[in-house]
């Protein structure tokens, strides 16, 4: 691969700020990108060249990919379940960051784009069953994907595969499975379920109230992806030559009420469960068939989620604990 600069769209996000560490870790070149004042970004670094732009606008694009060779596009107005379903209209409009930025990188001729996509483009009736079979990558179609955000990131597969057939752009597409780890939201209603869980734990362990309350029966199942593995497998798939899009996602199925079991057990206490059958629940059942992945690169995510969910547990533990100094997002050098 070229050793040339590399912006990053969305880093002051959760994953774009572990994506930029990684990216200096290894010496390279790198431009920041995100819509938020930096002041807000969960990771910022002296060494990079940081930019708010908003990628809703075409300026804005061409700004970012100028004198870039490789894009990550990251950037995306979204959250977890709750945000998704509640803020549909939101989750469609980030197709203009997508639109723009793409055809912004042919303009410019940068090697090649990467594009986040998710596991809820997937159809959702393959999906009704707690039990579910693992979803490979033709599952997407027929299409019947998660209402707004599903149909936007679908709907940005097909323009980058259609500016690869006729303009020649590189592109590569990763399907993101419930990415968690530190640094990232936690509160606010845009943080994902392993987030979520490890707050209400502590908050009930703060508190004394030993009540937790859970979205839906408990039964839903899903997959959680370290951010380590995704920033590796990010890569790994921008680099190569599978030009489809491919799964990025642990295989080790739980239930919510098991995710509940684990952050419970870390936490070290044990806490009475509500059920909160009216609350967003996504689909009854997902998990990643990473048959695939595993077959083009010999990898695929494989830390524990007991592993990942102690380090998530530990870090929001540090910002919400009182005798801790109040959440902040300092600003760390190259190589942290």
């Amino acid at each position: 691969m070229a050793s040339g600069r590399i912006v990053v769209c969305g880093a002051g996000g959760f994953i774009g700020g572990h994506l930029v560490a990684d990216l200096l870790r290894q010496g390279k070149s790198v431009r920041a990108v995100d819509v938020k004042p930096t002041g807000e970004w969960f990771q910022v670094f002296a060494v990079v060249e940081s930019r708010q732009l908003d990628l809703r606008e075409k300026s804005s694009c061409e700004q970012a990919v100028r004198d870039v060779e490789i894009v990550y596009n990251l950037a995306a107005d979204m959250g977890g379940m709750g945000f998704i379903e509640n803020n549909k209209a939101l989750c469609m409009l980030s197709v203009l960051i997508n639109t723009h930025l793409v055809m912004a990188a042919k303009d410019a001729g940068v090697d090649r784009f990467f594009y986040a996509s998710s596991a809820c483009v997937y159809a959702a009736d393959k999906q009704t069953d707690p039990n579910v079979t693992a979803l490979k990558e033709e599952d997407a179609y027929p299409a019947m994907p998660e209402d707004g955000y599903g149909w936007e990131k679908l709907f940005s597969e097909r323009m980058c595969r259609h500016l690869r057939e006729d303009f020649g752009v590189v592109t590569r597409i990763a399907r993101y499975h419930n990415v968690y780890g530190p640094q990232g939201t936690y509160d606010g209603g845009r943080e994902k379920a392993p987030a979520a869980i490890c707050r209400k734990v502590i908050e009930a362990k703060l508190s004394g109230n030993h009540e937790i309350e859970v979205w839906g029966d408990g039964h839903q199942t899903r997959s959680f992806m370290w951010i380590d593995d995704c920033v590796k497998g990010t890569q790994m798939i921008l680099e190569g030559d599978y030009v489809d899009p491919l799964n990025l996602g642990s295989s080790e199925l739980v239930s919510v009420n098991q995710l509940v079991d684990i952050v419970e057990e870390i936490g070290g206490v044990k806490l009475k469960r509500r059920y909160n059958l009216a609350a967003p629940k996504g689909v009854n059942g997902r998990n990643s068939d990473n048959t695939l992945i595993h077959k083009l690169f010999g990898w695929e995510p494989s830390t524990r989620l007991r592993d990942g969910l102690e380090k998530t547990y530990r870090w929001i533990y540090d910002q919400m604990a009182p005798t801790t100094a109040p959440r902040s997002h300092a600003t760390a050098p190259a190589g942290r």
